[in-house]
């Protein structure tokens, strides 16, 4: 089994997959222009993989894409991009919240039973977050809701129970001041195979429900004069 896994919610990130092996990666860590970047990556991470650069030449036999939470541009970019290459390869595309991704990683890397909180940086000063707990070795459970929000809104819930908060790269910094006076479990490398493992696991339970790639904006989209509110 080949997979493409492809992210846009933050940096542009695509990862080929080999029978739970990663054997090609590409990336562009600009929190721009993924439009421009997800086809030259994806054939880059093809190349990189030892395979044809074409997707419909490369043997791929399913599509995992990030839902978000994040903006509109960048996320629908890719959403669009992973329907239409499994649409013209001819297999399924599941997608995954990137978040998901977030706390699978962290969690690999604490003591089980361990509860983290993963955060994205939503920009406008807020974030995106998610409570979550392991769901075996290779998916998580959300616990609640995705949430958006400011930082210390965050830090309140935190209040109600005992979980790390855990990132990608690092804090955002205009609500690391904040965020330093909770506890902090590991920073993560956002990495798009990851999904992978998730997706498995989800299709193995039977619920594949869980894997649709609607996006996860989280909040409507800004009208002048009118302030931003949650979905």
């Amino acid at each position: 089994m080949i997979e493409l896994c492809l992210d846009t919610s933050a940096a542009t990130s695509v990862a080929i997959v080999r029978d739970g092996k990663v054997v090609g990666r590409s990336c562009n860590e600009s929190g721009r222009h993924h439009a421009e970047s997800i086809t030259p990556l994806i054939r880059e991470a093809l190349a990189d993989a030892g395979l044809p650069e074409e997707a419909a030449k490369a043997g791929i036999t399913r599509v995992n894409v990030g839902t978000g939470p994040a903006p509109f541009t960048g996320l629908r970019a890719g959403l669009v991009s992973a329907r239409v290459t499994a649409h013209a390869v001819g297999v399924p595309v599941y997608g995954v919240s990137s978040v998901d991704v977030i706390a699978r990683q962290a969690l690999d890397l604490l003591a089980p039973g361990t509860r983290v909180v993963a955060l994205s940086d939503a920009r406008r000063k807020e974030l995106y977050w998610g409570h979550f707990e392991a769901e075996g070795v290779d998916d998580v459970r959300l616990i609640g809701r995705l949430e958006v929000g400011d930082a210390q809104t965050l830090v309140n819930s935190l209040h109600e129970e005992r979980a790390l908060i855990v990132a990608a790269g690092s804090l955002p910094a205009h609500s690391e001041q904040l965020l330093l006076g909770a506890e902090l479990g590991p920073m993560v490398q956002f990495d798009p195979a990851v999904m992978s493992r998730i997706v498995t696991a989800r299709l193995e339970r039977g619920e594949e429900s869980l894997l649709g790639t609607e996006p996860l904006y989280l909040r409507r989209p800004d009208i002048q004069g009118q302030p931003t509110e949650r979905l």
